[in-house]
């Protein structure tokens, strides 16, 4: 039986990790780190409004900010305060549950 040749291209992703979001444990890294949270947090919640079938307007008017605050959580540009984002939770009909990990 004869194997078929796989590609002999190996890839290092830690390596490639490193050269595009900064060696681990550098600052560098860690602000790439702290960014990916964000994104990834926005993301949660602009996908929280649109299953609330609120527009971003709407959820502004709620919690008593403007849409462009709204538009900037949501793509991460913003981090709001906690008491923020208690706000924008229940208005859609969430509750933030803090807990042990």
């Amino acid at each position: 039986m004869q194997l078929k040749e796989i590609s002999k291209d190996i890839y290092d992703v830690s390596a490639m990790l490193d050269e595009v979001l900064g060696k681990e444990g550098t600052p560098e890294r860690e602000r790439n780190r702290e960014k990916a949270w964000e994104e990834y947090n926005a993301a949660i919640l602009l996908e929280a409004r649109k299953n609330a079938k609120l527009t971003q307007a709407e959820l502004a008017k709620r919690i008593g900010v403007d849409k462009g605050y709204i538009s900037r959580v949501e793509r991460g540009l913003v981090v709001p305060s906690v008491a923020t984002l208690y706000k924008i939770a229940s208005a859609m009909g969430l509750v933030v549950e803090l807990r042990p990990a």
